[in-house]
Order: C-alpha cells, then sequence, then structure tokens
C-alpha cells in the first residue's frame, strides 16, 4: 500500500456544513465564503442544495447563492439535487454540476428522502439521465456507509449495490459517507478494499463525518487504498438533521494540515483557508471545530 501524491479536497462546507445550523446564513455570507475558499485554492466547492426549505430552510437562498457566486475557470461549483424538482431548480439556476444522494439503511433513506433505497434509486436513475442528456456533471454520495442511527450495523452488500448503480447510471464519482461518524479505520478500510475489488479506486471518494475523533485516522487508512479525493468542510460545520448527535464533516484545516505533512498536495494555501473558517466561524459566534485551526490561528495571535 502507498499514499497518493496529490489529493483533491471536495469543499462540502457552504452546504453540508450550514445545512444543520439553527441560525440564519444570510446569502452574501455563504456568497464571501465560497469566494474566500475559492481563493484558497479549492477546485470544487459545494455550494447549496435544491430540497424543500420546509425541511431545511438553511438551504432556501441556494439559487440566490450560487447566482451570485463569481465563476473561476478550473473551480467547479455542484450542487446537491434530491430528485427532478430539484434538478429542474438547479437547471434553472445555471448549474453544471449537480450531486445525488442514497443511504444504504433504508430507516435512514425514508427519515432523509422519505422513499425506500429502492425508489430513491428510480429517483436519481431519472435524474442522471436528465443531467446527462443537458451536459451536466453528476456526483453520488452514499450515506451510511459504516454505520446508521436507526438500524446499526449496514450491509456491505448494499454499499456495493448503490456504488455500482450510481456508476452505472453516469455519476463520475461516488463520495462514501460515513455520516454519523462511528466508522474506525479498519472498518474504512476494510470496505474500500471490497469496493474495489468490483469497482475502481478512482471513482471513490470517502466523506467521514468526526462524531468519535476517528475521521483523520479513517481518511489514512484508505488513502493507502488509492482513495486521493477527501470531503472536508471547513472550520469543522454540519451534521446531519436527520443523525442526531451526529457532528460536522471532518475539518478541511484539519485534513490539509495531515496531507501538507505527509508531502501530499493537495494545492490548498492554509493560511488563505484558516482566514475562511475564520470568517464563518466569526459569523457563527464560535471557535473553528477544527484542531489545526485553533492552533494555528493562536501561534498567528502570539
Amino acid at each position: 500500500m502507498s499514499f497518493p501524491e496529490r489529493v483533491r479536497i471536495v469543499e462540502v462546507g457552504p452546504r453540508d456544513g450550514l445545512q444543520n445550523e439553527a441560525q440564519t446564513v444570510p446569502a452574501e455570507v455563504k456568497v464571501e465564503l465560497v469566494e474566500r475558499l475559492a481563493d484558497a485554492g479549492l477546485k470544487t466547492i459545494e455550494c447549496g442544495a435544491f430540497v424543500s426549505p420546509k425541511w431545511v430552510p438553511q438551504m432556501a437562498t441556494s439559487a440566490e447563492v450560487f447566482q451570485s457566486i463569481t465563476p473561476r475557470d478550473g473551480v467547479a461549483y455542484p450542487m446537491l439535487v434530491p430528485n427532478m424538482k430539484g434538478f429542474e431548480l438547479a437547471l434553472e439556476a445555471g448549474v453544471r454540476e449537480v450531486a445525488l444522494f442514497a443511504a444504504a439503511s433504508e430507516t435512514f433513506s425514508q427519515k432523509n428522502t422519505n422513499c425506500s433505497i429502492e425508489e430513491s434509486i428510480k429517483r436519481f436513475n431519472e435524474v442522471t439521465r436528465e443531467a446527462l442528456a443537458q451536459g451536466l456533471r453528476v456526483r453520488g454520495y452514499i450515506s451510511c456507509v459504516l454505520g446508521c442511527p436507526y438500524e446499526g450495523e449496514v450491509s456491505f452488500d448494499t454499499v456495493l449495490m448503490l456504488t455500482e448503480t450510481l456508476l452505472e447510471q453516469g455519476c463520475y464519482e461516488v463520495s462514501l459517507g460515513d455520516t454519523i461518524g462511528v466508522g474506525t479505520a479498519g472498518q474504512a478500510q476494510a470496505l474500500v478494499e471490497g469496493l474495489t475489488r468490483r469497482v475502481p479506486v478512482e471513482r471513490l471518494a470517502a466523506h467521514f463525518h468526526d462524531t468519535y475523533g476517528q475521521a483523520l485516522a479513517n481518511l489514512h487508512a484508505v488513502l493507502q487504498c488509492g482513495i486521493h479525493v477527501v470531503d472536508s468542510s471547513v472550520a469543522g460545520l454540519g451534521g446531519c438533521p436527520y443523525a442526531k448527535g451526529a457532528t460536522g464533516n471532518v475539518a478541511t484545516e484539519d485534513v490539509v494540515y495531515m496531507l501538507d505533512g505527509m508531502g501530499i498536495d493537495t494545492g490548498v494555501d492554509m493560511d488563505k483557508l484558516l482566514e475562511a473558517g475564520r470568517y464563518i466561524s466569526d459569523f457563527l459566534g464560535r471557535e473553528p471545530v477544527s484542531r489545526a485551526a485553533t492552533a494555528l490561528l493562536r501561534k498567528k495571535a502570539g
């Protein structure tokens, strides 16, 4: 096993990071956050979601956010869509890349999308077909790959089936989500090793939450399996409205600090990333949920 020379970081803070915030974050603050993240060198920044504002009110301004961003060459701004209605709104807003999501747990699927796993497959098949016909790129997410808040253990066969289905239907990449952060390094590595017997590792990404403090260890483990795309959230923002107690995605600052120390290129400027994290943390009125950010900012302060 060896580590990749370069890792692409998918920044999910403006969507996954902010979706569970009780405090309303205005569109202009989200736009400023996205611009600062792009300044830091991040090339994929998930900006929002076209979901029902009744269920996820924080995402109600997603169209305004997307249309207010100054597009940059080489930077992708994907938006999450749950169904055809969300896709149509994304298309109307001018979005060129969308993300779809399914769950490896029947109960979580019902709680999160109000449909079964089988029904979710039919939904994203419809969306993927239309998106590809319109020339959009499509990324897939699978939630609860290492555990479910309602069912506990999940089936590897279900994760494999969903991964293969998303790829067959046209997703260029599938992000494996430990939504509640219960997985350990051995479990994460075993999952990826099992999947890569059937699917190319180049088509997989890691999306690990840090509820139990295992996210960096899990990432270190799957990088050795050939994973070279990592989802993370600036300042460790986040949580899941359908997974009580789950904390945010692994902090981007912590990921960059670890990878920099390993000599792995990310293309991310840590100083500018710290400023982006401090900007949104100051707005929310709390310290960054990132050990690296906290230490580095204190060091800078004197």
